[in-house]
């Protein structure tokens, strides 16, 4: 029976109610499931108890509940930021960060198992792409988090970025109904100015982002201000140059209005000079947009060094109106590079 049964994390409620209904169940049982299994937390259908037993019997015919097998975990211990890595049913491993700030806890959960972006840069490229999450196994990243921050914080996630393991567009259709989920009022109910996608520049999926999910935050990894440069370090500019990456951008905006988030790693003598600082300001001006300048931590399976250039750099962004912060440093006591947890352990088995 459990070959035959599909998880019940699966399935965003229109998709739950379309399922229900060809059970021969009523349309109003998927919003009473929602609020069971993403309000009350509950895991078994014999606790829903205002659903009949005859429908009870339906779903637990079709349906089951599934979880994360934690592996291990790293706790930082100067900033609390806890990295996960978790175990799902056909053995492969994911990561999922956890992170404390003031405002409340944030979450960064992974797409992809493994990612074939191919980032020089990047300790999640390390280990290449197995396949897309799926939606349950996206969704219970967070219950799984959420659960661990009840019984240990008496909190709860109020953020979440999709910026872990793997290119979340690479994985669109799944990421949807993920993101449908948590942003029901029925589900996890996370508003969507909490929510924040980040794409390498996979540009035929970035207006059809803003055309499902207009609220909702996006974040470009960027981290070149030329082709010539991000060609050395981002093979997907091969495929979408940095002409094609704004101009959707600007076709992104038309729709949603929103402001867009920048990332830019610093990487020691190859984008961080005050050249590449005016180079990025020219390439930026289509847009409404802030950068986010970030650290590099190091991998020692590449070349490349931190920047000491990130306050200068900083400063001529902000000097031309282009609001510029730098990241604060998460992690730093812990394996805190994305990817890093992961292809350690897989390196060990």
């Amino acid at each position: 029976m459990q070959e035959n049964r599909t998880s019940i994390y699966s399935y965003s409620l229109e998709q739950l109610e379309e399922k229900v209904i060809s059970l021969g169940l009523k349309k109003f049982n998927a919003k009473q499931i929602f609020q069971w299994i993403y309000q009350q937390n509950v895991d078994n259908f014999d606790a829903m108890s205002n659903i009949a037993k005859s429908s009870i019997e339906v779903l637990k015919k079709n349906f089951r509940f599934n979880k994360l097998t934690e592996v291990t975990k790293q706790i930082d211990p100067i900033d609390e930021t806890t990295k996960f890595l978790f175990k799902l049913e056909d053995d492969r491993t994911i990561e999922t960060v956890l992170m404390k700030f003031d405002y409340g806890y944030s979450i960064c959960v992974s797409s992809q198992i493994g990612c074939n972006m191919g980032c020089k840069f990047c300790a999640s490229g390390l280990l290449k792409k197995v396949r897309g999450l799926n939606v349950d196994e996206l969704v219970l990243q967070v219950i799984t988090v959420n659960r661990y921050l009840k019984e240990n914080k008496n909190s709860r996630i109020s953020n979440l970025v999709v910026m872990g393991i793997g290119e979340p567009f690479d994985n669109y259709d799944n990421l949807k109904s993920f993101l449908q989920i948590l942003n029901s009022p029925f589900g996890i109910g996370l508003g969507s100015r909490h929510i924040t996608v980040s794409t390498c520049g996979l540009v035929d999926k970035i207006v059809k982002f803003g055309q499902d999910f207009p609220q909702m935050n996006l974040a470009i990894s960027l981290h070149a201000p030329t082709n010539e440069i991000r060609n050395k370090i981002m093979p997907v500019n091969q495929a979408y140059p940095l002409e094609k990456l704004i101009d959707s951008l600007v076709k992104y905006q038309k729709i949603t209005q929103n402001r867009i988030g920048i990332e830019y790693i610093m990487l020691k003598g190859l984008n961080d000079s005050t050249e590449n600082a005016k180079q990025l300001i020219k390439l930026l001006k289509p847009i409404y947009c802030y950068v986010n300048l970030i650290r590099y931590n190091n991998v020692v399976e590449n070349e490349f060094k931190t920047s000491k250039n990130i306050d200068a750099f900083s400063k001529v962004l902000n000097d031309s109106n282009i609001i510029a912060t730098i990241r604060l440093e998460r992690g730093s006591k812990i394996a805190a590079a994305c990817g890093q947890l992961r292809a350690n352990y897989e390196k060990r088995k």
